[in-house]
């Protein structure tokens, strides 16, 4: 963890991700803050992706764009993502990326990149209620959304 000025401001992530049908294609989408600057992003996957897999995503493009080491706090609706590099990343890796029942992590790719995105930032992971009001969060699902549609259109 890098050591970061602590009256530095706060980068606010909130990410959202999906596919429709799952699997099938998907979408991702990230809502950054910083101070009065807003970055929307999204993205989309045409091939048969995962929910998971664009939840994913959608937190590692979004840490990705940031071009210096920053506090950083993320807010997702999944408590796959937010426990996977809260609380099983670690043991994952001490397993040589087996489970606790020796079976192959599920999007380790995604989590290695996402571990590597974290890296250079101070970064805390909240967890959200999916389409409960909060306005960062709805307009990420707004954008994951976008993403499919994308997806779904490259398909036919």
């Amino acid at each position: 963890m890098n050591v970061l000025d602590p009256s530095a401001e706060v980068v606010t992530i909130h990410t959202d991700g999906g596919c429709r049908p799952n699997p099938g294609p998907g979408g991702w989408g990230a809502v950054l803050r910083f101070g009065a600057h807003v970055k929307e992003m999204y993205g989309s996957d045409p091939s048969s992706t995962t929910n998971n897999r664009m939840e994913l995503t959608a937190p590692c493009e979004a840490l990705e764009t940031l071009n210096r080491p920053c506090i950083v706090h993320v807010y997702t609706d999944s408590t796959y993502v937010r426990s996977g590099i809260t609380s099983w990343l670690a043991s994952w890796k001490k397993n040589g990326w087996k489970t606790s029942a020796k079976q192959p992590v599920k999007n380790a790719d995604l989590w290695q990149r996402l571990e590597a995105a974290c890296a250079r930032h101070q970064v805390e992971w909240f967890w959200v209620k999916g389409h409960a009001g909060v306005a960062d969060n709805e307009l990420a699902d707004q954008l994951a959304t976008r993403g499919v549609e994308e997806a779904s259109s490259a398909r036919r």
